[in-house]
């Protein structure tokens, strides 16, 4: 095991670390829902804000450990803070000299991944990191890492709002002022929580929610209709040759098309309806309270919606798979509607094909 050596500004960093009062204080919500956004985001099992002082890592927030800290020299996030520019992802901790015969690694919780992303301050002083680990190892996609990397501002924001409320009870405000100061300054935290959990579930290219989004509020969507007894039918969609259109006018042509064929569904959506990109140029469009017959004939109506647009080079088309609940699973009827589509592109594309009822 290396021991990670302290950092240039250690003393600097040790003073400001304290003038936020944090070490040893109680939970906070506002801390957990920040760990718990970034386990989901992540699809880790264990999310920390830790903060590293002169013989430890404390933690201020977690998700899936027990302990409340551990010695400095067998913390990631001691080795993590030394360049608070970066975020430091350890994909197979059992193949890195600094971590594989760590403590934490050969024993309890048994770390095989790891990336923590520093928590700086203004003057520049990393305090710990918001990081997340599993037992398996694995990596970050860009979108997951800048994330993490959202959520640790929103942490470094929380503890700026803490250093404030000291700051403004030295100066002995007013009541009425200090109050307003918090208020202001919560309300934008919050308001700064809320996009970061919105984006989390937005497919940043066409602005329809994501898979993840999808698979939720199908769950939900499963339980009101199984209390009301009501119908609920599941739309797979994919655009044809999409392939052949992207080879032959480039990846950014495709880009606009699948936009545009996300901007086209979304149009043709009732409120009720839920759209979302499922994967690469497929999308699927979730129908409550609608049974066979009115998705197969919304299904018609999103298809001839693509086929009569105007196109870059030549038209596109989509093939839909129809899939209407009985008693399925959220999975069985999400692969009801896939195999159904995909015999929709079997049987020639530009076709909507219903599935046996789930």
């Amino acid at each position: 095991m290396i021991v990670a050596p302290l950092p240039e500004n250690e003393t600097e960093r040790l003073i400001e670390l304290r003038r936020f009062e944090v070490l040893d204080t109680l939970p906070e919500q506002a801390y957990d829902d920040i760990t718990y956004l970034a386990s989901k985001i992540s699809d880790t099992p264990i999310a920390l804000v830790s903060l590293v002082d002169e013989k430890r890592q404390w933690f201020k927030s977690r998700v899936g450990l027990d302990a409340e800290e551990t010695p400095r020299d067998m913390a990631f996030c001691a080795h993590a803070i030394l360049d608070p520019e970066s975020v430091m992802v350890v994909p197979d901790a059992e193949l890195d000299e600094r971590f594989s015969d760590n403590p934490l690694v050969v024993g309890d919780p048994t770390v095989r991944f790891y990336a923590g992303v520093p928590l700086v301050t203004e003057a520049g002083n990393a305090l710990g990191t918001l990081c997340v680990i599993d037992r398996v190892p694995r990596e970050l996609s860009a979108d997951q890492e800048r994330a993490l990397q959202a959520l640790s501002r929103q942490v470094m924001a929380q503890l700026d709002l803490r250093r404030l409320v000291a700051d403004l009870e030295e100066a002995v405000l007013t009541r009425d002022s200090y109050q307003e100061q918090l208020e202001r300054y919560q309300r934008r935290l919050e308001d700064s929580l809320a996009s970061v959990t919105e984006q989390s579930i937005t497919d940043p290219l066409t602005g329809l929610k994501n898979r993840r989004a999808l698979v939720d509020r199908l769950e939900e969507e499963m339980a009101r209709a199984d209390r009301f007894e009501a119908p609920l039918s599941m739309l797979m969609i994919d655009v044809d040759h999409f392939k052949a259109y992207n080879d032959a006018y480039g990846h950014a042509a495709g880009d606009s098309a699948l936009a545009s064929v996300a901007t086209l569904i979304k149009n043709q959506c009732r409120v009720p309806d839920f759209a979302a990109r499922y994967g690469g140029e497929e999308f699927a469009v979730m129908l409550p309270n609608t049974d066979a017959a009115g998705a197969v004939v919304l299904a018609q109506r999103f298809r001839q919606a693509v086929e009569t647009a105007t196109w870059h080079g030549h038209p596109l088309t989509i093939s839909i798979g129809v899939a209407t609940r009985t008693g399925a699973t959220p999975d069985e009827l999400l692969e009801a509607a896939d195999r159904a589509m995909y015999q929709a592109k079997r049987e020639g594309r530009n076709r909507v094909i219903a599935a046996p009822a789930t």
